[in-house]
């Protein structure tokens, strides 16, 4: 058994739900490494599948099937992101109201300990200063109580994807991010803590282990732990696994594939650029077996 990662790479639930639910009644899902371009085959059956890790900006597309899966077994969690972030910043992710209410939904479901929030990442600009994060953040964590109990953050890191996104944005609305100092992070990153523990919500830092502290846990995003907790009789020793410097994850297999979220986000660097996401997503087939990637490569079992 493992757990599926539907995925850090894209936003499966937002624009990929058919695709999804598609590879589920086939039993199966291909996926490209995108390091090596080797293809897998995966086994979705329930009875391999230990639990679901599904990752979101919009999980309105995916809810009208959650009955189906619910009814075929499958045990899940939802990192669901919720920054409040206007369209300059995140153009096509839908408005608070209905993200809020897509959240309650989840969590009257499954309960809040499967809702995890993420306020991600923390975008330092003229038009979003620390000041505009404690009273955005402030306000979404009031709407969130008892919906969540977890907040998983990070602050945006400057990739070369990312600064391009960000020039082109200072050009054309005058708005300048900036990558702000180790110490200025956790003064804000502590006074969001504060605020969340009114809330009963514990912060949870991403690859971000100078923050950790006080208030401040480390974050296991695909968290082994956790899933053992919701799901006692289910889940075996899960291995940690790490996908970069800092990460607290533990091991799963994703499914997606990068250079496929048409959401624009400027901070994204899982797009090599908006067009390109675009065109994936227009070109897609959602009764392929590979979300993106040569469907024609033979497949093999990792």
């Amino acid at each position: 058994m493992r757990i599926i990662s539907a995925s850090r790479r894209t936003d499966i639930p937002a624009f990929y739900a058919e695709w999804f639910i598609n590879r589920i009644h086939a039993g199966y899902v291909r996926w490209q490494n995108p390091f090596s371009g080797v293809p897998y085959t995966v086994s979705l059956r329930p009875e391999d599948v230990s639990a679901i890790v599904f990752w979101s900006k919009n999980y309105s597309p995916l809810l009208p099937h959650l009955d189906e899966l619910n009814q075929l077994g499958y045990r899940m969690v939802f990192h669901f992101t919720i920054t409040g972030l206007s369209k300059q910043f995140e153009p096509l992710v839908p408005d608070l109201d209905e993200l809020l209410d897509s959240a309650r939904q989840l969590a009257s479901r499954y309960g809040p300990d499967a809702l995890l929030w993420r306020y991600d990442p923390v975008v330092i600009s003229n038009a979003t200063p620390p000041e505009y994060h404690m009273r955005r953040f402030g306000e979404i964590v009031s709407a969130l109580e008892r919906t969540t109990k977890a907040c998983y953050f990070s602050f945006a890191i400057f990739y070369s994807k990312v600064v391009k996104n960000t020039a082109r944005l200072q050009d054309e609305a005058g708005i300048e991010c900036r990558q702000i100092p180790l110490d200025e992070q956790l003064h804000i990153a502590t006074a969001l803590a504060d605020i969340a523990a009114e809330h009963g919500i514990t912060m949870y830092s991403c690859c971000g282990d100078h923050l950790i502290g006080g208030r401040i846990m480390k974050a296991h995003c695909v968290d082994g732990e956790l899933l053992q907790r919701l799901f006692p009789d289910e889940l075996g020793s899960v291995p940690r696994r790490p996908t970069r410097k800092q990460c607290g994850c533990y091991e799963s297999t994703d499914i997606g594939a990068y250079n496929t979220c048409p959401h624009g986000c400027v901070y994204c660097y899982a797009n090599a650029g908006k067009e390109v996401a675009l065109s994936a997503h227009g070109n897609h087939d959602p009764t392929s077996d590979i979300l993106a990637g040569n469907s024609a490569a033979e497949a093999r079992s990792p």
